[in-house]
């Protein structure tokens, strides 16, 4: 049995992600699943804040910098999936400017830090992608989640609530306001832990839940569908749930975050 993708969903408020004093505590939930003796390859897929992007890009870097350790990012892979052509390339200044891959390269690199000088790195910018995108993107990348030495982590968060995000669904039924939040989010995590990527979709439909890395999820739920067909078995559990403060009146406002770890066995 081994651990193939940790779902950290992380957070931003606004166009910027939540410091890690927010979120940290909750990300290392999943960070502690990690295998380093197994992980050789580190696949992180993200969503793209800052750019109209209808398809996924890859990095024009060759490296990623830390405060702990440069991270290579994998050429050999880059090369493989360049040649599908179904990715554009990112520009620097795109790169330097999107945060939900850069959050991750810290964690990634303390977790793998017995064994860093095997180490590789796949970073993915996400679009905002169409069902039948995320079901092609899915069908691509499950031959490498289908791999025991690569480890896929999702970035993403769930709900933004509030005036300043243009989000407010309330449940009266739940009481207060952010316990209508959390049972729309666990909702949310429940039907990601089914692995079902059309009952997602259909919940996002539903409740435009402002899970800004759906179409990550949506991703890796695909694939999760196209392994399934050769009768590889996975379970997906979540971890972990908090929110940045809890909301009472229309005034307040929260973030939600939660980790998670996908087991194939």
């Amino acid at each position: 049995m081994s651990n193939r993708t940790v779902c950290r969903e992380a957070s931003h408020a606004g166009s910027w992600h939540a410091g890690y004093s927010y979120c940290g505590a909750c990300a290392a939930h999943a960070y502690k699943q990690i295998d380093p003796s197994v992980t050789r390859r580190v696949f992180i897929l993200g969503p793209s804040h800052h750019v109209p992007l209808s398809r996924c890009a890859l990095s024009s870097a060759e490296v990623y910098k830390t405060p702990l350790y440069d991270l290579r990012i994998d050429q050999n892979v880059y090369a493989d999936l360049w040649k599908t052509g179904m990715f554009e390339r990112m520009s620097l200044q795109t790169d330097e400017d999107e945060h939900s891959i850069e959050m991750h390269l810290p964690y990634t690199a303390k977790a793998m830090e017995s064994h860093k000088d095997e180490l590789s790195i796949v970073p993915v910018l996400v679009g905002a992608l169409s069902e039948s995108k995320e079901q092609d993107y899915g069908k691509l990348l499950s031959r490498y989640l289908a791999d025991p030495s690569n480890l896929f982590i999702i970035s993403s968060d769930f709900c933004h609530w509030g005036q300043r995000f243009r989000y407010t669904y309330y449940d009266e039924a739940q009481g207060e306001i952010h316990r209508s939040i959390e049972h729309l989010d666990k909702m949310g995590m429940g039907i990601i832990e089914t692995l079902d990527p059309m009952s997602f979709t259909n919940y996002l439909k539903k409740y435009h839940n402002t899970i800004c890395g759906r179409h990550p999820i949506g991703v890796l739920l695909n694939a999760v569908s196209e392994l399934r067909k050769s009768g590889t078995e996975m379970n997906f559990s979540f971890l972990n749930y908090a929110q940045s403060s809890q909301c009472r009146n229309w005034q307040d406002s929260s973030v939600s975050y939660a980790a998670g770890a996908l087991i194939v066995h």
